[in-house]
């Protein structure tokens, strides 16, 4: 059983256990709360402590934190929701690039990633070394892209003003495992009163208040370069103000512990008046694709809660009753979303395509919100083995613009060549050399290795096949298990298979992650 096996938090009393272990460890700011890395020009609050954290180290934490993070069942890699989520984080770490808050050695080691969580609660997080989790649950909150980039801006400033680094400087004693397996104990705790007093009793007495006080001065520097960095990517610089309303109103009406991106990030009267009075007159403006959002605000909605109960209620949005009672064409494009979604996640085939013509009626008219429908189409003739079907809705996607660059459906066209039935082996062929392509560049991506591992399979290459699935194993930080596959195929190479040019590339990979696993257990034994 896995040691730290969720990542949710649920009740109140877990802001407190979050602040005194994190301040225990040496943090001091709560382990959901933001942390991490550095601009050009940093206010005094702390600068001292920044040359005490070198930024290879604290990327080094979070590169610990992650190998858990990746293997628990609470980590989702929704292809479609992670486009879409990545999408517009990049054009935020561009902007922050364009406003000099990322200096080149920052750029250079941190990760920039951003990772979704499968959990109903409003929360987002960032963690050392550039990494930044996103609840489903905020997704599903939040009613326009603008909101949501309001949040990841001010997490990406956390990062980019290094308030990890600059909160640190009282510990320096502490080692990088000890300060990584805090986090994830904390992590773990959110399921246990007793495991999070536990935490606190194992460390240092040390003030609360003061932590809080000092956290506060972050979040005000957060909001304002935040604010900068999210009206230089494009958006709306009224989502911030109107989130923090939003959060505000939830926080008076709502005390069920469904917000614990409030308790991390306490909002003030003070901060929501600064959002506003930085909008100045006329410029807040609608929000762009507002179809599109509604459709991953669906989406986020079901994946969150994949109880067969909880997809009933989804599933019946798509109904006659529901969809008279939605009062826009958002709603009712919502609705018949995740009643499709819903549908296709219970194998109730009848049902999805009964709704689906809905869902394509409301998104008829914006070109981009019907490459939503048509994505969620695919997806559920794939589930279903209709790779035809899937088929006919890809191939044109994949020829725009759009679908040239998209994860999304390069891997749903793998995926429906997969799908069980006589192997057509032109089509594996065509999906495996594109989707080796595409981990060329994007060597981190666990899921299209493993995908590229099947299709390989498939097309009877073992060896490629075996390669494949190390690579995937080494993408989510699990070295000792890639170097494992990488001896198998090293034995069945050795064993007669005549694909020297794979068994070279096998020789070369294995010796190169052989040294990093070596590395890495020698930083661990120094550092802990």
């Amino acid at each position: 059983m896995r040691a730290h096996r969720s990542l949710r938090l649920r009740t109140r009393w877990v802001s407190t256990a979050l602040a005194a272990a994190i301040l225990a460890t040496g943090f001091s700011t709560p382990a959901f709360a933001p942390v991490a890395a550095a601009q050009v020009v940093l206010p005094s609050l702390g600068d001292s402590a920044s040359e005490e954290i070198p930024v290879g180290y604290e990327r080094r934490i979070g590169d610990r934190i992650m190998r858990s993070i990746w293997r628990d069942p609470d980590y989702l890699d929704d292809p479609i929701l992670q486009d879409a989520l990545q999408g517009m984080f990049h054009r935020l770490v561009e902007a922050s690039r364009h406003r000099g808050n990322i200096p080149s050695e920052l750029d250079e080691r941190f990760a920039w990633q951003v990772f979704l969580v499968r959990d109903r609660t409003v929360n987002a997080f960032a963690l050392p070394g550039g990494y930044i989790g996103v609840h489903l649950g905020l997704i599903a909150m939040t009613t326009s892209p603008d909101e949501l980039a309001s949040v990841l801006a001010h997490e990406l400033s956390h990062v980019t003003q290094r308030h990890i680094a600059r909160s640190v400087g009282a510990s320096k004693t502490s080692s990088m495992i000890g300060l990584a397996t805090a986090i994830l104990g904390i992590l773990a705790a959110s399921r246990s009163p007793e495991a999070a007093n536990a935490l606190i009793a194992g460390g240092q007495a040390v003030s609360i208040q003061g932590q809080l006080n000092f956290s506060r001065d972050m979040e005000r520097e957060a909001d304002r370069v935040g604010f900068g960095v999210l009206t230089e990517a494009g958006y709306a610089p009224a989502g911030m103000a109107a989130m923090f309303e939003k959060l505000a109103q939830a926080s008076r009406l709502n005390d069920n512990n469904s917000f614990p991106y409030l308790r991390t990030h306490p909002l003030t009267t003070e901060r929501i008046g600064e959002a506003r009075q930085r909008l100045g007159p006329g410029v807040a403006k609608e929000p762009p694709h507002p179809l599109v959002y509604a459709t991953l605000q669906a989406r986020a909605r079901v994946l969150m809660d994949p109880r067969v109960d909880a997809l009933r209620r989804q599933q019946d949005l798509g109904s006659d009753r529901a969809q008279t009672l939605a009062v826009t064409p958002l709603e009712k494009l919502a609705g018949a979303y995740s009643s499709v979604l819903a549908s296709t996640l219970l194998r109730e085939w009848a049902r999805a395509d009964a709704v689906l013509p809905m869902a394509y009626a409301e998104a008829d008219g914006n070109a981009q919100a019907k490459r939503e429908v048509d994505l969620l189409a695919a997806q559920s003739y794939i589930a279903r083995g209709d790779g035809a079907r899937a088929g006919a809705l890809l191939e044109p996607l994949l020829a725009s613009d759009e679908g040239q660059d998209s994860r999304a459906v390069k891997l749903m066209l793998a995926q429906r060549a997969l799908v069980p039935g006589p192997a057509n082996a032109a089509q594996l062929k065509v999906e495996a050399d594109r989707l080796q392509t595409w981990v060329a560049v994007h060597q981190e991506d666990a899921l299209a290795w493993q995908t590229l591992s099947q299709l390989w399979g498939r097309l009877d290459q073992r060896l490629r096949a075996m390669r494949a699935d190390a690579e995937s194993r080494a993408a989510e930080g699990d070295l000792q298990g890639a170097v494992d596959r990488l001896r198998n195929a090293q034995k069945l190479a050795r064993a007669g298979n005549t694909d020297f040019i794979e068994a070279s590339v096998v020789e070369a990979r294995l010796r190169e992650l052989e040294t990093q696993r070596r590395r890495q257990a020698e930083e661990d034994r120094r550092e802990g």
